[in-house]
């Protein structure tokens, strides 16, 4: 634990660490803030002399807050961030050295684009890639024992011009949001609006664990989860732990997780015990989708920086223990607007709303076009060990509106221009001491992967570990190319609001089918989505095929979101990820049963055969003894023989560049694991457990709530 912590109020040391605008305003002349501001606020070009004036002032900042060094923030395409650090310091003609830090500097840098994944668009010879200053987003000051660094947020591109980043992509789709939406509101008369921006709230799930069990259990090291692990006694059968008791060792980790946030500006607002024994959860207040993306990097960053200062370790794997609850990233997203509009907010009376319905019925369309696009955005290697367990939402996208919001649209398709009408219900509880509360037009259904929660989606099913980047690019995208479509209608009808109805009509009529209110963990729901023509899509390996669409590249390209290109690119990341990490896990698992589980049990098996022979000789009986010992040592002839399996099937996974890898690793590699675990747990409950070489799960997931 650190003590240098304020002991003032949070707003008194609240974005200390930031750039923000009133400290530009401190460091900056007033009419270069004023020119920054426009480019921030309405886009244009950063000329030179203007670049030149805002690093001086960053430098003078940062150097005043102890910095050193400064670097190039950015989000490569492998779920990271990445930062290259240079000093401020330039020598001088006299041997001595000065700090200097130019327009240039900021705006521009250069790093090895060929060491990150790039899906062919750089061959390893060619090296050059650039990182641009993201305006955008504020630039923060990184602390920690190394020192104090200044940190850049940027977007990151080929020496070809192709994106090579989760935010350059991001940033476009911000663009097509914002023009078609923009064009929709100008026809319901606003015209004074000048921007829509998506803004996003991200609630952050992760696991704490006792750091000291990285070093017994090689699974948690190199995958970041457990490869092998019986069920324990207790689970979260009793919901004793969700919402419960902050124990005193994790509340002072979470006060010093919201220290170093706030610092940054990072709005940590809600703070609690998860489902999952050692699970919890952190969520943010809604922010621009950009600055909530970079803050979201952030909060994954200082989760594993302060975890490590408390003896803590944090798991961010979707899947990190078999039985229990894996952990997601809930995308809350809306469209607001510079005057103070959410295009997502039904108001008292929806049924009367139009512009809201029509926005409805914009995303409606959209998510059912474009399902099999969401599903990828949510899909990678480890967040298939999570979706469709029986605490995710299952790998079927659909949507969640409430019965009140589906009744108004179902009135609408009926033909019916005049919906009966909606009145906000009040909730009485019967008791006078107790307020009486409006409740909101839809519930929540934590089963849906995509749920209207009252003014916003929240979109339940991007894993812990993952991005939010792509998933908004996609969301923006797809929202754009709808209300492109929508307003095309609009501009050339001769009655506006009779087009309007006949709009929400159509797309309920065409894609209502999308909509599903009921439980997504029932066991019929796959059944019935099939039977809807909803794809069933439950694998990454699977998903990743739509970006060979022709739909989804025009889709992209009409917006210039991606290029063809470029989604090829991400499409071989994509499958080269997965293969690796499936290589990985599976190294991982066969060098634990060698090296650890198999000379373990063969020990056991040994001692008990000594037992079993001096219990004999002592004229004992011993047929117990005898059934267990043949138990154990058929278990352990399946284990040799399940791990010689997995060592010749691992022998041949190809190069992990060749898409057919991917499949050959989910179709034979993931089930030789998966027999392999089996028999190793079903060892673990059988051997003494002065034996078993690795931590359990009893051990791992209730150490930290002593």
């Amino acid at each position: 634990m650190r003590n240098d912590q304020p002991s003032a109020y949070p707003i008194d040391f609240f974005g200390e660490n930031v750039f923000d605008d009133e400290t530009m305003q401190r460091y900056i002349p007033f009419e270069s803030y004023r020119q920054l501001k426009e480019v921030i606020e309405q886009g244009g070009q950063l000329h030179s002399s203007l670049a030149d004036v805002v690093a001086e002032g960053m430098k003078e900042w940062a150097i005043a807050k102890g910095a050193t060094h400064y670097t190039h923030w950015f989000q490569p395409l492998n779920g990271f961030t990445a930062e290259k650090h240079e000093s401020f310091i330039s020598p001088t003609e006299g041997g001595g050295v000065i700090t200097a830090f130019s327009g240039k500097m900021l705006i521009k840098g250069e790093s090895d684009a060929s060491s990150f994944p790039s899906g062919g668009l750089r061959a390893t010879f060619e090296a050059r890639g650039y990182t641009m200053w993201d305006c955008t987003s504020p630039v923060f000051l990184k602390e920690d024992k190394s020192g104090v660094t200044l940190c850049i947020p940027t977007a990151f591109c080929s020496y070809t011009g192709e994106a090579l980043d989760e935010k350059t992509p991001l940033l476009r789709s911000l663009v097509a949001v914002d023009e078609q939406a923009r064009k929709v509101l100008t026809l319901f008369g606003h015209l004074d609006t000048r921007r829509v921006s998506p803004s996003v709230g991200a609630e952050q799930e992760y696991f704490l664990i006792d750091r000291s069990h990285l070093k017994k259990r090689l699974d948690l090291k190199f995958t970041g989860r457990t490869l092998f692990g019986a069920r324990p006694p207790k689970c979260q059968e009793l919901e004793d732990h969700y919402y419960g008791n902050l124990n005193e060792k994790i509340s002072s980790f979470m006060k010093e997780l919201d220290y170093e946030l706030w610092k940054v500006g990072v709005t940590a607002k809600t703070k609690h015990n998860e489902a999952a024994p050692s699970q919890h959860e952190l969520a943010p207040v809604f922010s621009a989708v950009n600055i909530a993306a970079d803050q979201n990097q952030i909060i994954m960053e200082t989760l594993h920086k302060v975890a490590a200062r408390h003896d803590l370790c944090c798991l961010l794997h979707e899947k990190p223990f078999d039985y229990i609850n894996g952990s997601g990233k809930h995308n809350n997203w809306s469209l607001s607007t510079d005057d103070g509009q959410n295009l997502f907010e039904p108001g008292n009376t929806p049924y009367e709303n139009m512009q809201f319905l029509l926005m409805l019925s914009a995303v409606i369309k959209a998510v059912d076009e474009y399902s099999g696009l969401l599903r990828l955005a949510t899909a990678s290697y480890t967040n298939d060990c999570r979706l469709g367990g029986y605490e995710a939402p299952p790998a079927i996208i659909s949507m969640f509106l409430g019965s009140d919001i589906q009744r108004i649209l179902e009135t609408i398709a009926s033909g019916d221009q005049k919906p009966e009408g909606y009145q906000r219900k009040v909730m009485d509880m019967g008791v006078g001491t107790l307020p009486k509360l409006h409740v909101d037009s839809s519930d929540r259904n934590r089963t849906s992967p995509f749920a209207f929660t009252g003014n916003k989606f929240e979109f339940r099913m991007l894993g812990s570990s993952m991005s939010i980047s792509w998933v908004n690019t996609v969301l923006n995208t797809i929202t754009a190319d709808v209300l492109s479509e929508i307003y095309d209608r609009l501009r050339a009808c001769r009655d506006f609001d009779l087009e309007v109805n006949a709009i929400i009509r159509e797309i309920y009529q065409d894609h209502g089918r999308i909509i599903f209110n009921g439980n997504g963990y029932a066991g019929d729901w796959e059944s019935e989505a099939r039977r809807r023509g909803l794809p069933v899509v439950p694998d990454t390996v699977s998903a990743a095929e739509v970006l060979k669409s022709s739909a989804v590249i025009d889709m992209f390209a009409k917006f210039s979101v991606h290029s063809k290109e470029e989604l090829m690119a991400r499409y071989e990341i994509i499958l080269e990820t997965y293969s690796k990490k499936a290589a990985i896990e599976a190294k991982t698992m066969l060098t634990m049963c060698r090296r650890q589980i198999l000379p373990a049990v063969r020990a056991y098996l040994a001692q008990q055969s000594r037992q079993l022979a001096d219990t004999q000789s002592a004229g004992l009986d011993v047929d117990y003894l005898r059934v267990h010992v043949d138990e154990i040592a058929a278990l352990v002839r399946s284990l040799i023989a399940q791990t010689d399996a997995l060592a010749a099937v691992t022998a041949g996974i190809g190069d992990y560049c060749d898409p057919a890898t991917a499949t050959y690793c989910r179709d034979a590699l993931l089930p030789a694991m998966r027999q392999l675990r089996h028999t190793a747990d079903c060892l673990e409950e059988k051997v003494d457990a002065r034996f078993w070489p690795i931590p359990t799960y009893d051990e791992i997931l209730f150490d930290e709530q002593g």
